[in-house]
C-alpha cells in the first residue's frame, strides 16, 4: 500500500473524528459555555452546513490549484481550526471554528479521491478510495470515543488538541509522501454542479439521504444528554457506549453493502430505513433502562450508516440513466445531502429540546425516518414505471461535463 494513501487515510480519520466527537461531548461543552443544549447541538449543525457549503463550491473555486498544495492548504486550515476551537474563549469563536472545520471536510474528500487513485495503478482505483474511507469508519470505532473520553477527563478543550495534533501528523504525512504531480483534469463547475440538480429523479436520491440521515441525528446529536439524564450513565460511561456505537457502525457498513449487492439497493435501503425508524421508536421506550438502551444503541449502530453503501450506488445507477456525463457531480452531492440531512436533523432535535424536552427526539426522529422509507418507496416504483431514457442529445442542458 503506498504510504501516501496511508497519509490521506489518516487525514479523514483525523476529520472524522472532529466531525462525531462534538456529539458526545455536547452536555460538557454546553455546562462549560452556559449555553442550552439546543444552542451546543448547533454544533453539529453547523459544521455539517459547513461541509454541505463547502464540498460543492469551494471544490469549483479551487479547481486550478495544484492538488497536494491544496490538500496542505485543507488540513492546515483543519488544523488551525481545531486549535481555535481548543482556545475558544465563547460560544461564538467555537462555532466560527466548527464552521472553518467543516468547509476543510468538504473539499478534502473530494480532492481526496482523486489523489488517492492517482498513487496506485488504475485496476486499484477503487480500493484506494476505499482504504481512504476507512478512517472514517475507524473514527467512529476507535476516534469519537477516545475524544469523548479525554474531553470527559481532561476538559472538552483538550479533545479538540488532541485532534489538533492528528491533524499536524496528516499534514507531514502528506507533505512527504503525497507526489507532487497529482494529475487532476478540471473539476466541474458551480453551473454545472447546479445543472444535475434540474433532474428529479437525482432530486428524489438526494432526498432519501437527508430525509433518513436528518431523522436519525434529530435524536443522536443529544444521545450523550440521553443516556446522563434519562438512562442514568455517568458522563465517564458514555465514551464507552460511544464505542460500542462506533462498532456497530463498522459491522452495519458491511452488512448493508452485502445487503445492497444480494437484493438490490432500493430493497436493500426500505429495509434499513424501515429497521432505523423501528429502533428510534424502540429507543423511545428503552431510554430509561441502562440495559436495554445499551442493546438499543448497539441495534441502532447497525443500521444508522448501513444505508451508505445503497445510497451511494444508487445515486450512481440513476446518474447513469438521467445525467449519464455527470456521474461524479451526483455522486458528490450526495454527500452533500448527507450533510444538509445531519445538519437539518441536528437543527430540529434542538428545537425540539427546546421545546417539548429530549424525550421526544426519538419518536419525531422515527417518524421523518419513515419518510426516507416512503420516498425510496416511491423511487422504486418510479424505476419500475418508467422505462430508462433512450438517448440523450448531447448539448443537453442536464449534461455535465466530466471531471
Amino acid at each position: 500500500m503506498p504510504i501516501a494513501l496511508l497519509a490521506l487515510t489518516l487525514s479523514a480519520f483525523a476529520i472524522g473524528t472532529t466531525e462525531f466527537v462534538i456529539v458526545g461531548l455536547i452536555p460538557t461543552i454546553a455546562a462549560d459555555l452556559q449555553v442550552s443544549l439546543p444552542s451546543a447541538g448547533l454544533l453539529v449543525s453547523l459544521y455539517a452546513l459547513g461541509v454541505a457549503v463547502g464540498a460543492p463550491v469551494l471544490t469549483a473555486l479551487t479547481g486550478r490549484v495544484p492538488r497536494k498544495a491544496l490538500l496542505l492548504g485543507l488540513m492546515a486550515l483543519f488544523t488551525l481550526g481545531n486549535l481555535a476551537a481548543w482556545q475558544a474563549p465563547g460560544y461564538g469563536t467555537l462555532v466560527l471554528a466548527r464552521v472553518l472545520t467543516g468547509l476543510a471536510h468538504g473539499v478534502f474528500f473530494s480532492i481526496g479521491s482523486i489523489i488517492a487513485t492517482s498513487v496506485v495503478p488504475k485496476d486499484k482505483a477503487a480500493s484506494a478510495i476505499a482504504i481512504m474511507f476507512t478512517g472514517l469508519t475507524v473514527a467512529l470505532v476507535t476516534g469519537v470515543p477516545l475524544g469523548t473520553f479525554i474531553g470527559q477527563h481532561f476538559g472538552w478543550r483538550e479533545t479538540f488538541l488532541a485532534v489538533s495534533a492528528l491533524g499536524v501528523l496528516a499534514c507531514l504525512g502528506s507533505l512527504l509522501f503525497v507526489p507532487r504531480d497529482v494529475h487532476h483534469s478540471a473539476p466541474a463547475t458551480l453551473r454545472q454542479q447546479l445543472a444535475v440538480l434540474g433532474q428529479p429523479r437525482l432530486l428524489l436520491v438526494y432526498a432519501m439521504t437527508a430525509v433518513g440521515y436528518g431523522g436519525s441525528f434529530v435524536a443522536f446529536t443529544f444521545l450523550a444528554p440521553i443516556l446522563q439524564q434519562v438512562s442514568g450513565y455517568s458522563a465517564n460511561a458514555v465514551s464507552a457506549v460511544m464505542l460500542v456505537y462506533g462498532v456497530s457502525v463498522a459491522a452495519g457498513n458491511l452488512w448493508g453493502g452485502w445487503l445492497a449487492d444480494r437484493r438490490g439497493p432500493v430493497a436493500a435501503l426500505v429495509l434499513i430505513f424501515a429497521l432505523l425508524a423501528l429502533v428510534l421508536l424502540v429507543l423511545q421506550f428503552t431510554a430509561p433502562h441502562p440495559v436495554a438502551v445499551l442493546l438499543t444503541v448497539l441495534a441502532w449502530g447497525a443500521v444508522a450508516f448501513g444505508n451508505v453503501p445503497g445510497l451511494q450506488v444508487y445515486v450512481v445507477q440513476q446518474a447513469q440513466r438521467f445525467a449519464p456525463q455527470a456521474v461524479d457531480v451526483a455522486s458528490g452531492l450526495n454527500i452533500a445531502a448527507f450533510n444538509l440531512g445531519i445538519a437539518g436533523g441536528a437543527w430540529l432535535g434542538g428545537h425540539i429540546v427546546a421545546g417539548w424536552g429530549l424525550m421526544h427526539t426519538p419518536w419525531i426522529g422515527a417518524v421523518v425516518v419513515s419518510g426516507a422509507v416512503g420516498l425510496t418507496a416511491w423511487s422504486g416504483w418510479l424505476d419500475r414505471r418508467l422505462p430508462a431514457p433512450v438517448g440523450r442529445r448531447e448539448n443537453s442542458t442536464c449534461a455535465v461535463a466530466p471531471r
